[in-house]
């Protein structure tokens, strides 16, 4: 990996933040290709959906939506031992997002006027669940959990149909389908890529005027940049999460981490494809040289090898090397990543001082894949640095506020005043009107 030496400069936020690496994804690009896509299944519907599944995932399917016996079939034929991990990770995942459920509140602001807050979750949500570099079950829990927790009533999941023959043609992965089955999903359709996000937002309408897919109010879930893109395209459409781009990992460690775990770490995440980004922050050049070693030989020795190296040889992933861990804490929190590590003496305590991460990860014993399958908190993450201003996925993303203001005469009377004052300082004076018509 890359080393860039920041000892002895005195760096300000913005420039770390211009010095730090990203991986270069290209969604405005994207959006040329994406454009036409949306605008087919606007035009098309279901037929123009099967069209671009074919076109695009090399499979025709008939049927957009899995059939149920098909659900419980891959339920019925889980590995045991998948089983009960997506069961323990579900349990798990549950128990932290029902703390996240929100409770009216009401607010008495004076005597007879009362502003309520009301939490009422999105009617309808699509999520979508990648199947690329690999298929991600994992992925289904984080998505559905949140929103069940919210109190959604209608939830539905698209996934990418597999290439085959055989009487699973034409199918999603059958561990994906099983995960929804055991969260009792039964809305799941055979669709991937920027055409699942365009018939979530647009419906999928067939020939006979039915509708195969009902339109969506909110979709959730990460996926490549044409996902992305189409997320960004249909915005306004839809409501939608985080933009999702390569999967990213920050490490601030010290002399006192174990650079086994190091490595392995920036391994596990460099794993997802060849731009995703492995960065370690140590004041501790020992501890850099120690985790290169053993990237060496860890690297080769994985199974997907060939991607992993690639990514820490990018130009995304970094080693930086720092005066101190307060110095540190500088530049992980400029970067902003979508997973950080520390692996530091007082592990906690320098955790609660940071500001900007997806999610943080504290001491040795607490590795990112932990929180990818069973921690209990979400894998949903923002990155690209925009956790400086979004969260991951939470119950909170599938609820809206709404305030509902209820005032008595009396209360409105005693207003009045202010009211009409504002008013006429805005020069908007039908406003003050339509509080003076009450007044006696």
């Amino acid at each position: 990996m890359r080393r860039l030496d920041l000892r002895g400069q005195h760096v300000d936020a913005r420039e770390l933040r211009s010095r730090m690496p990203r991986a270069e994804v290209d969604v405005e690009a994207a959006l040329a290709v994406v454009r036409p896509v949306v605008d087919q299944v606007r035009e098309g519907g279901a037929d123009a959906v099967r069209a671009l599944g074919e076109r695009f995932d090399g499979v025709r399917v008939d049927d957009l939506r899995v059939p149920a016996a098909a659900l419980s079939e891959a339920l019925e034929s889980l590995d045991p031992a998948v089983r009960a991990a997506l069961e323990e990770s579900i349990r798990r995942s549950r128990l932290v997002h029902a703390d996240q459920r929100r409770t009216d509140v009401v607010t008495q602001v004076v005597e007879g006027g009362t502003v309520t807050e009301r939490f009422v979750p999105v009617q309808r949500v699509g999520l979508y669940v990648p199947a690329g570099v690999a298929p991600l079950p994992s992925s289904v829990v984080m998505n559905v959990v949140p929103a069940q927790e919210a109190g959604v009533e209608s939830l539905a999941v698209a996934t990418p149909p597999r290439r085959g023959d055989g009487p699973d043609a034409a199918l999603p992965d059958p561990t994906i389908l099983a995960a929804c089955a055991l969260l009792g999903v039964e809305e799941v359709y055979a669709v991937g890529g920027a055409q699942a996000i365009a018939m979530f937002a647009l419906g999928a309408r067939e020939a006979d005027g039915s509708q195969s897919c009902p339109p969506v109010d909110l979709v959730t879930g990460p996926g490549n940049i044409y996902v992305t893109a189409a997320k960004r395209l249909l915005r306004g459409v839809i409501g939608t999460d985080a933009e999702a781009g390569p999967s990213e990992v920050a490490v601030l460690a010290d002399d006192t981490a174990d650079p086994e775990h190091v490595a392995a770490d920036l391994v596990s995440q460099a794993e997802h494809g060849e731009a995703s980004a492995a960065v370690l922050v140590t004041d501790s050049a020992d501890l850099a040289d120690a985790v290169d070693a053993a990237l060496a030989r860890r690297v080769p020795a994985t199974r997907h090898g060939a991607r992993i190296a690639v990514a820490l040889a990018g130009p995304q992933s970094l080693v930086v090397l720092v005066d101190d861990v307060e110095a540190g804490l500088a530049v992980v929190d400029a970067y902003g990543s979508e997973h950080l590590e520390i692996q530091t003496r007082d592990a906690a305590a320098v955790a609660a001082r940071v500001r900007n991460a997806g999610a943080v990860f504290v001491g040795p014993y607490a590795p990112v894949s932990l929180g990818d399958y069973c921690a209990g908190s979400n894998h949903v993450l923002p990155t690209g640095g925009t956790c400086s201003h979004t969260a991951g996925l939470s119950v909170a993303t599938f609820l809206r506020g709404i305030h509902v203001v209820e005032y008595s005469q009396q209360a409105l009377a005693d207003v009045a005043p202010h009211v009409l004052a504002l008013a006429g300082a805005e020069d908007l004076p039908a406003h003050g009107e339509a509080v003076s018509a009450r007044l006696p």
